[in-house]
């Protein structure tokens, strides 16, 4: 869903120009990012503190470190997330405001992940210092720092070091007293010093944010590893009793729940995690007609559910180019 439009921002104030310089040749977040030509470089509010100081002192890393650091949406593998650079009158330049749901307080307590690894360089309320309420920042090496504000909750401390899909907090609106808004993650990237001159366009993924707005589905430490199981997408009370697998593109499952005799199937992917190929999953009681789901899906297909106690079914699907399709079986 889109993302809710903030009633305040970090502070009070029109916002400025959108700024920044290009990101250097080396070293960037991305070798495949695209960076467009530089913008005046914005300038602070007048009394802004916006660049608060580290609680924490780290060795710095070497710039091949930084180098191989792939930036990911600080959210958790699949979920997508709608944000937007230019809903609030306190940005300065490529800040980024986090929603998925569609009330004020939808996202509220929702986990926030490391974009990168990196140590944690401040976790704390700021308080009156500034509007980001709950933050958390982390260092990168090589000059580069993610911000987390207006957390929840912080799960980590200053010092800590993390990796990357990490939790570091949940989904807030915490911020200065009597700035009053909703739920949302404020996220942003900085190079080097000099806010909000340092503050430089985020990339997920190996593609640079589409400003203004867009909606991504997070690919943080999804690793190949497909986040959802076929008990996941069936249910509460569905076992899995047979299963076939899709080449390496995947795998079909049958499952059977004895509570209310109904059966399910499920087509998990194994790649192409995060893209939409084409996945099918299908189930045919006997004597019924056959119930299919197919289309082009990130994860999975299904559930396909019908009851079935005491007949004989039919079950099968499909990833990538492999196929399976099963005899009428797993009678009774």
């Amino acid at each position: 869903m889109a993302g809710l439009v903030l009633l305040l921002g970090l502070g009070s104030g029109a916002a400025t120009s959108a700024a920044a310089a290009t990101l250097p040749a080396a070293p960037t977040p991305s070798p495949t990012a695209t960076q467009s030509s530089p913008a005046p470089t914005p300038t602070a509010a007048a009394g802004e503190n916006n660049d608060p100081p580290d609680e924490a002192a780290v060795a710095e890393q070497s710039v091949t470190v930084l180098a191989s650091t792939n930036f990911q949406l600080p959210f958790p593998c699949g979920q997508a997330w709608a944000g937007n650079s230019s809903g609030s009158s306190a940005h300065r330049a490529y800040e980024i405001d986090f929603n998925r749901g569609g009330t004020a307080d939808a996202d509220l307590g929702d986990t926030v992940v490391a974009a990168a690894a990196g140590t944690v360089v401040i976790s704390s309320h700021q308080g009156s210092t500034n509007g980001y309420g709950n933050l958390v920042k982390i260092d990168h090496g090589g000059g580069w720092t993610s911000f987390y504000a207006h957390l929840n909750s912080r799960s980590v401390s200053a010092g800590a070091k993390v990796s990357q899909g990490q939790k570091v907090g949940t989904v807030g609106k915490t911020s200065k007293p009597g700035n009053n808004i909703s739920a949302h993650l404020h996220y942003e990237v900085r190079q080097g010093e000099g806010y909000p001159g340092n503050i430089r366009k985020a990339v997920f993924n190996g593609s640079t944010f589409g400003y203004p707005t867009q909606t991504l589905t997070s690919k943080n430490k999804c690793g190949g590893t497909n986040p959802h199981t076929a008990q996941s997408v069936c249910g509460s009370g569905y076992t899995v009793i047979d299963s076939a697998a899709l080449g390496t593109a995947g795998t079909v499952y049958l499952l059977y729940n004895n509570a209310n005799g109904n059966n399910c199937v499920a087509t998990i992917k194994k790649s192409s995690l995060g893209t939409a190929t084409a996945t099918a999953a299908y189930l045919e009681v006997q004597g019924k007609t056959r119930v299919t789901d197919s289309g082009s899906f990130t994860y999975y297909a299904g559930p396909v559910r019908a009851a079935a106690a005491g007949k004989c079914v039919k079950w099968g699907g499909k990833a990538g180019s492999s196929a399976y399709n099963s005899p009428f079986e797993h009678c009774g």
